[in-house]
């Protein structure tokens, strides 16, 4: 394979795997984001305990996050094929990798909101604040460090399910390491499709600790 052959494969499938990651993460979050704040509110010792609501919502966290990534995405095929008309390729893939992370994301929003100090929240509520504006104004500004700090976990984390998509066709550096290191015998290829991983990682937790040091404001 020529350098330039090499180059342009690596920049198409190194875009797609930010396409993947990206757009996952937004919709992890879309749908995380609000589970995670009524895991935090209606806990025992949330602002607005309610045991049944919370109850449910933990076992169907614990469930979602105890399948493994490749079972998940083989049962969840006909969900892609149905939205898209295709369970194949790096759009496909991106619809599989939100149902696969969305349930880890509401545990690391879940988490953040519990180490808002309950301090904060007492005065917001002994000056009569909403549930609504408690959330809006006093959990998720004290919490935003500690979000950002798991948007970038969370990131990176969708980043490596993606490479493991590469076994069922969801295009990417995944696809690549697999489809030429494994299939064609290519070890070269495979390891520069790893390294770019890595630098994607390490570059995404980078920006992430960057931003979460500016917004503390502790």
């Amino acid at each position: 394979m020529s350098f330039e052959v090499l180059f342009n494969l690596m920049l198409t499938e190194t875009g797609r795997s930010l396409f993947m990651t990206f757009f996952a993460t937004l919709g992890a979050y879309a749908i995380g984001l609000p589970i995670g704040v009524l895991l935090s509110i209606t806990d025992k010792d949330g602002i607005r305990p309610i045991g049944v609501v919370n109850k449910l919502l933990d076992i169907f966290s614990n469930v979602m996050r105890a399948v493994p990534f490749l079972i998940l995405a083989v049962a969840v095929i006909p969900i892609p094929r149905a939205i898209i008309g295709t369970a194949l390729g790096y759009r496909a893939m991106t619809i599989t990798l939100i149902i696969a992370a969305f349930a880890f994301v509401a545990r690391l929003v879940e988490n953040s909101l519990k180490d808002v100090d309950k301090g904060v929240i007492e005065a917001a509520q002994s000056m009569g604040a909403s549930t609504f504006k408690i959330i809006c104004k006093v959990l998720i500004p004290e919490a935003m460090p500690s979000l950002v700090l798991g948007a970038a976990i969370a990131s990176t984390t969708i980043l490596g399910f993606s490479a493991m998509a590469g076994i069922l066709g969801g295009d990417g550096l995944g696809f690549v390491a697999i489809s030429y290191g494994y299939f064609r015998g290519q070890r070269d290829i495979m390891w520069i499709a790893v390294v770019l991983l890595i630098i994607l990682v390490m570059i995404g937790q980078f920006i992430g600790n960057v931003i979460a040091r500016k917004i503390d404001k502790r």
